[in-house]
């Protein structure tokens, strides 16, 4: 926090530019631009580690129509409830989204006991 608020003073005293006070202060241009905005945008200067990252293209609506879908169909494939939920991502996606949902793919479940016993 100590060097965010040196680095905003920077700017604000307006005696240097975006690049020498990155210069200064041994940060990239980058982290000067970002700071300047999102202290412009939201008032604060405290990282913001909880908002980065790719965001999640299966949302919670997704989640809810999945568990749906396997309600009524519980051997459905992933690449299935994929296409029927109509968002571009991975298969794996599909499985990791699955496993936190507590929804498991077992055939066996669901089809007729075997005639000679467990195995």
């Amino acid at each position: 926090m100590d060097l965010r608020i040196r680095i905003l003073a920077a700017y604000d005293s307006g005696e240097e530019t975006r690049q020498e006070i990155a210069d200064r202060f041994m940060v990239s241009l980058g982290m000067v631009k970002k700071l300047i905005q999102q202290r412009k945008t939201t008032g604060e200067i405290a990282p913001r580690h909880h908002l980065a990252g790719r965001k999640r293209k299966i949302t919670e609506t997704h989640r809810q129509r999945i568990k749906e879908l396997v309600a009524q169909k519980p051997d459905v494939t992933l690449e299935q409830l994929r296409d029927a939920l109509g968002v571009e991502c991975s298969l794996p996606a599909v499985h990791y989204v699955l496993k936190e949902l507590g929804l498991t793919y077992k055939k066996r479940r669901f089809g007729p006991a075997s005639r000679i016993g467990p195995m």
